[in-house]
């Protein structure tokens, strides 16, 4: 009897889910409290990577790259972090580990961690935390500072009208001159008019019936460009900056900037040396289109050509008053960085020795007799090399070269201006001499200050971006 009821206890199989219930709640329990903690240490490795990540920008913004004290800069960073990382649930607020690497003007910066996330169920786990860390890299490259030399074309061909309706008014204002000055959309600014052929005691030249008929120049584009640069007004986004467009860039970057002011014609006219933007802005009343004696007289000795613009000349003259640059870093014995900013509309007309070369499409005629020619050319971008072997940046703005329907720009330039302006040997000489990605147009009627300023700004501009 016993045998039996023993046989049929091992046969019985009713109780058997409560027992299989209770075995698996303790794998089931373990599970979810791993689960849950695990969760939660996901969590709080989320809101330290944020606070790395906010940390190395820090250590990275405009003010700290100039900081040449690591030190510092480490304890920048590591105030954000702890202020970031200040939150329940961690054993303690962890201590970075901020590493800073300056390679030139770049600046690399580090923060990594190392927590431990509380757990709710630390004698499921076997253990009271979890550890959890991360990092975060930025990288910025800081502003340099910089010395730049505005070298301005003031040549004849920066006193045509500004705008279509420039034109087409100083044409008809102009029906009445004599000689070449007759229909002329160009202001030229002449000493003796009187002496032109045809003309009288009381002939204005040009230039002074642009200004009486409130025609608008280029050149007077190009002076308000500069305003816009050295002086202003600018909306500047940072509080309680005066001026114009590079001192708001300077006080943005937290860098130093110079100025200095050259026209150029036939010859390199100083109008300001290197000095503050805001010294050098006053200056800029100065910036006036060259003076001839009269028509077809450069200067009263030299008559028969109208040269006047030597662009390459400029270049060089400029090149040997601009020191080598340096990389433009705070770091002691460093210097700053070089810019040449170029505005003209990159023709060259200009007198040179019969043994020189003028380009093989130039078709002005050559005298007879004489040690000098007259060549009219795009730029020969041979000294754009030169200078830029020197590290020096060479930024240039290209005032279209205007397609004209008069016979002399037909015979002499057009030549050089096909297909088009933005894509004839005038475009592309200077586009060749410009350093890469500091070239910008602007055509005739457009907005000089603007595209000055956007020049600039490619020059000045500085971003930081996390790497990981």
């Amino acid at each position: 009897m016993l045998n039996g009821l023993r046989r049929r206890f091992a046969r019985d199989r009713s109780a058997n889910v409560a027992i299989i219930f209770a075995l698996a709640m303790v794998p089931t329990i373990y599970l979810l409290g791993m689960a849950l903690d695990y969760t939660k240490a996901l969590r709080k490795q989320s809101q330290l990577d944020a606070a790395a990540d906010a940390a190395a920008i820090a250590a990275v913004r405009p003010a700290m790259l100039t900081e040449t004290n690591i030190t510092d800069v480490k304890a920048t960073a590591a105030a954000v972090f702890a202020a970031k990382a200040n939150m329940p649930g961690l054993t303690a607020v962890p201590t970075p580990v901020i590493t800073v690497t300056d390679s030139g003007l770049q600046r690399t910066i580090t923060v990594s961690y190392t927590a431990q996330s509380i757990n709710n169920f630390p004698s499921v786990l076997g253990s009271p935390s979890w550890q959890v860390k991360g990092a975060a890299t930025a990288q910025a490259s800081s502003a340099p500072n910089m010395n730049f030399y505005l070298l301005l074309d003031d040549s004849p061909s920066m006193a045509i009208a500004a705008t279509q309706d420039d034109i087409d008014l100083l044409t008809a204002k102009t029906a009445k001159q004599p000689g070449g000055s007759k229909n002329c959309a160009f202001a030229c600014h002449e000493v003796h008019p009187n002496l032109d052929s045809g003309a009288s005691a009381s002939t204005q030249d040009n230039l002074s019936i642009a200004r009486a008929n409130n025609v608008t120049l280029r050149i007077d584009l190009v002076s308000n460009a500069v305003k816009q640069l050295l002086v202003g007004p600018w909306s500047c986004p940072q509080a309680s900056v005066s001026g114009g467009v590079m001192q708001c860039m300077s006080a943005i970057n937290n860098t130093t900037y110079k100025a200095a002011i050259y026209s150029f014609d036939y010859n390199l006219n100083t109008i300001q040396t290197l000095t503050t933007p805001s010294t050098a802005g006053t200056q800029i009343s100065k910036i006036q289109l060259m003076t001839v004696d009269h028509q077809n007289c450069v200067t009263t000795a030299i008559c028969n050509t109208d040269f006047g613009t030597d662009i390459a000349g400029a270049l060089s003259g400029v090149n040997k008053i601009m020191p080598d640059p340096g990389t433009g870093t705070n770091q002691s014995k460093d210097t700053p960085q070089e810019v040449i900013f170029l505005v003209t509309d990159g023709v060259e007309d200009k007198l040179i020795a019969k043994t020189d070369t003028c380009d093989s499409k130039a078709t002005y005629p050559l005298p007879a007799a004489g040690s000098q020619v007259r060549c009219q050319q795009p730029l020969n971008t041979a000294i754009c090399k030169t200078i830029k072997d020197r590290k020096i940046k060479i930024a240039i703005l290209y005032t279209e070269y205007l397609q004209l329907n008069d016979s002399w720009y037909n015979s002499r330039i057009a030549q050089f201006n096909k297909p088009s302006s933005l894509t004839g040997s005038i475009a592309t000489q200077l586009q060749s001499c410009a350093s890469p990605g500091l070239y910008a147009t602007v055509q005739n009627g457009g907005d000089i200050s603007a595209a000055l300023t956007n020049l600039f700004l490619k020059v000045a501009s500085n971003t930081a971006s996390l790497v990981q």
